[in-house]
């Protein structure tokens, strides 16, 4: 069974000679703090680790964690000391930062890009027109590649900031609460904009290349679930979501589309409010905010799922990751539906001995 074959058979729940071999992320400083430990520079992460050769590719036209601003924001320092600095970001907000310290640790958030609807109007709607020329600079290069990974059996994957993702980082998350009281026809403009845009751009794409999933970034919970309520995201969240996903649809001949929603914090909540919207894979249930990997998994059986590996786990050492891997592993390897990854990017406070030795028992469990 080659990668592409058994990334495919990952999704539809088949038999698979081993679980997908991938990572969610590595930090950079996990990266320099294992090179001064011994890894070594001469061999590729994936030969090291073990990773299955590639098996989707992504597009990424539409953001992540923030809006896809055409033209963008350029970062600029605003303000600086010994100790932090201000910084204007790419999603247009004001940011401070302590100094050294801008991976892995909370800022504070000093302004957001919107605070109403003439900042709306004026500053930010502009940057997210479907036909700015900025916005497909390269289409053409980057869809032929597409469409090569396609015709090998790729899997394709359009990735998308979420609806929720997409207000926090414009309002934030206690000026999306307000908005959606104070004026919840701002909110329906700036939806509205998102789904035109992505409409658009997928529209384009499927010119090319049909997709396989749909993908987006939402992070819409915290701790204890859900950081606005179920009815909130059916009103202003979801006639977006479905009517995205219809028109995808439409425009598809052969292939399934998937969705996939990556939420961070306690997702046990989001899970069957998502479903709501055809959301059959999920991503990255991370182990400290309450997720149980295999709670979650006997209580959705047809649930897709990517993550679940316990990062502070992994920092910890051998004792600690083999007990945590027996019991998941298995467990896992029996249902399907799984690839197993770290919860989050793995942070620099794992040592290259322990990620290694966690490398080693997972692919000694994974079949």
């Amino acid at each position: 069974m080659n990668s592409i074959e058994r990334f495919r058979a990952t999704y539809n729940f088949e038999r698979v000679d081993h679980l997908f071999r991938r990572e969610f992320y590595i930090w950079d400083e996990a990266i320099e703090r294992w090179r001064k430990e011994g890894m070594p520079a001469d061999v590729s992460e994936s030969e090291l680790f073990g990773f299955d050769e590639l098996a989707n590719v992504s597009l990424e036209m539409l953001g992540w964690c923030e809006p896809a601003f055409a033209p963008a924001i350029e970062e600029k320092v605003i303000e600086t000391s010994d100790s932090y600095e201000i910084v204007r970001d790419d999603a247009g907000r004001i940011v401070k930062y302590l100094k050294g310290q801008r991976h892995g640790f909370m800022p504070t958030y000093l302004k957001h890009a919107v605070k109403d609807d003439k900042d709306w109007e004026e500053d930010i709607a502009p940057l997210l027109l479907p036909d700015t020329p900025q916005r497909w600079d390269r289409f053409e290069e980057k869809l032929a590649e597409m469409k090569q990974a396609d015709e090998k059996g790729v899997f394709v994957t359009q990735k998308c900031i979420g609806g929720y993702m997409y207000l926090r980082s414009l309002l934030g998350p206690e000026g999306v609460c307000y908005m959606f009281m104070d004026n919840p026809d701002l909110i329906h403009k700036m939806m509205s904009a998102w789904l035109e845009l992505a409409d658009q751009v997928t529209a384009r794409v499927q010119e090319y290349v049909e997709l396989d999933e749909l993908f987006m970034a939402e992070d819409i919970c915290y701790n204890h679930g859900l950081l606005v309520s179920p009815n909130m995201v059916r009103e202003f969240l979801f006639p977006y979501y479905q009517q995205l996903i219809a028109n995808i649809r439409a425009r598809q001949r052969n292939k399934h589309l998937f969705l996939q929603i990556d939420t961070d914090g306690n997702c046990n909540e989001a899970i069957s409010l998502y479903t709501e919207v055809g959301m059959e894979v999920m991503s990255p249930f991370e182990i400290a905010a309450g997720n149980g990997i295999i709670e979650v998994a006997e209580k959705y059986p047809s649930l897709i799922m990517s993550g679940g590996i316990d990062k502070r786990v992994l920092a910890e050492g051998a004792d600690a990751i083999d007990s945590y891997l027996n019991r998941v592993i298995p467990f896992m390897v029996k249902r399907g539906g799984y690839i197993p990854t770290c919860d989050h990017g793995v942070p620099d406070n794992v040592s290259f001995s322990n990620y290694m030795h966690y490398r080693r028992r997972i692919m000694a469990l994974d079949h």
